[in-house]
């Protein structure tokens, strides 16, 4: 099974995604800890669609990079990357401002496959969004 590699911090995962679309969306990672990773985003024009609520790839967006990020956190030794090979998103309400949390946390941690499970929830608690995802692990050739 895969553990927590203590290198990477909330601080190298937000600085690696800076100039990609985690920053281009504002997306931070508040912590990493075994099995489980919590990030946030504050909601923006950027993030809404066109009827003035939270657009639904915005909230994937959130769950994907933090589920992305803890893979990356937790890869096996010896691994070089990951890739999605599948994703799902149940989306239970939505938000027009404030900011959005997210809490993404490992089912699976095997030599070949990963699978998280994150939640997507407003300020006060209430569910967004259940968010499940399953990566590969990518070996060196």
């Amino acid at each position: 099974m895969s553990q927590l590699n203590p290198a990477i911090t909330p601080a190298a995962l937000n600085e690696r995604g800076s100039d990609y679309l985690p920053g281009y969306l504002g997306i931070e990672v508040v912590d990493i800890g075994e099995h489980r990773l919590s990030s946030r985003m504050r909601v923006e024009k950027r993030h809404v669609a066109p009827n003035d609520f939270l657009h639904a790839a915005s909230i994937v967006a959130l769950a994907d990079t933090s589920c992305g990020y803890a893979t990356i956190a937790h890869l096996p030794a010896g691994a070089q990357s990951f890739t999605t090979i599948e994703l799902k998103s149940n989306h239970l309400g939505t938000v027009t401002d404030g900011i959005v949390h997210c809490v993404a946390s490992a089912q699976h941690l095997g030599r070949t496959t990963q699978v998280w499970d994150a939640v997507v929830s407003d300020a006060a608690g209430r569910k967004l969004a259940l968010f499940r995802c399953t990566q590969m692990i990518l070996w060196p050739k």
